[in-house]
């Protein structure tokens, strides 16, 4: 079986001043609005439906006990699509580093804030800015007088931050009545009100093992990412997962890591114990049922909020291993943590016990 252990890279990066957004005009339209613009750096598109999403998470716990915490901001399309992974030229492995040298009260924050169940916060951030702040077109280098690199990313987390710090999700549930417990439930209704009528929008609430653990606010922005007014919206895409009674809102608390990993397959697999050929999903397994997850394309474990990759397993020629690889290129263990990568040259032999679900 393959144990799960992924730990992000951090690299130097030295300081340098920062540079300025573009100034948007006070008249620039509403994201998602019928109006059309060419200048992608006061109108973000095709990503106009932004979302700030927030994690509840119990077994691991992550965060203060009395508060929600961060897992990204989005630019989803405004039909509730969206795009993913836009800029491979602009994707970092150094999230820390260059916080630390820009932004240190942000980074101070998410060290709090923004954190994997998982403890690998420096992956996770990396995985939220790849995959969504790459795709945002305000954040594009065009945007800014004398571009620096990276300063779209100190961007991103500056504003994440700013606008989760402006959703206290916890003290609007308390205020409500909607407390942890691990003896009552709530209604779907009861928690959507109690939401709404802070944020001025339905809010998407989603469920695992019919306990609370996600919430997506939806937003159109009038101007850039960076500066621009954040104005609630009705969520458009994927809808709650909760059933309208009966959720579970557990305090935090529980097992605080995982234990082994296993495949499921998209096609069959082939191979005895201890080898494996053909493509699937690596999901993982804990000791407890509700906290399992699975891989992304990196090697990161998420356990729920993303899309599992498909891996390729490839048979070793000594008749008992195999390797992996995904669209990011060959897997591989590196300095304790899973990676896939196109600069992995050498993967790494991994053994099978023969069952996949």
């Amino acid at each position: 079986m393959l144990s799960k252990i992924v730990v992000g890279a951090v690299v130097a990066f030295s300081g340098s001043a920062i540079a300025d957004p573009v100034s948007c005009p006070s008249n620039s339209p509403l994201s998602c609005s019928s109006s059309s613009s060419t200048d992608t750096c006061c109108y973000n598109t095709p990503g106009g439906q932004i979302l700030l999403t927030q994690f509840w998470d119990t077994d691991p716990s992550t965060g203060p006990s009395n508060s929600w915490t961060v897992h990204g901001l989005w630019p989803d399309k405004c039909d509730g699509t969206y795009e993913e992974y836009c800029d491979s030229s602009r994707e970092v492995s150094n999230v820390t580093a260059i916080l630390k040298s820009k932004s240190p009260s942000t980074l101070s924050y998410m060290q709090t804030y923004w954190k994997d169940y998982q403890g690998n916060d420096e992956s996770f951030w990396e995985h939220e800015f790849n995959k969504h702040g790459t795709c945002m077109s305000s954040l594009e280098p065009k945007c800014y007088n004398s571009y620096q690199p990276q300063e779209e990313v100190v961007d991103y987390f500056e504003r994440a931050v700013q606008e989760f710090k402006n959703i206290p999700t916890y003290d609007w549930l308390s205020a409500a009545g909607i407390v942890p417990s691990t003896t009552k439930t709530y209604t779907l209704a009861q928690i959507q009100s109690a939401l709404s009528s802070k944020h001025g929008q339905n809010v998407v609430i989603r469920c695992s093992s019919g306990a609370l653990n996600e919430l997506w606010y939806h937003f159109n922005v009038k101007g850039s990412v960076q500066t621009g007014t954040f104005v609630p919206a009705a969520p458009v895409g994927s809808g709650s997962t909760c059933s309208s009674t009966g959720i579970k809102y557990l305090p935090k608390s529980g097992s605080t890591s995982p234990t082994s990993t296993t495949t499921s397959a998209g096609s069959n697999p082939t191979g005895s114990p201890g080898q494996l050929s053909g493509t699937g999903y690596v999901y993982v397994t804990t000791s407890s049922a509700s906290s399992g997850g699975f891989l992304v394309s990196g090697g990161t474990w998420y356990r729920n909020g993303g899309t599992p990759a498909t891996y390729t397993a490839t048979a070793g020629s000594d008749g008992s291993t195999f390797t992996l690889k995904t669209s990011k290129g060959n897997c591989a263990v590196q300095s304790n943590a899973l990676t896939c990568s196109s600069s992995v040259s050498s993967p790494t032999s991994f053994g099978y016990d023969g069952t996949t679900t």
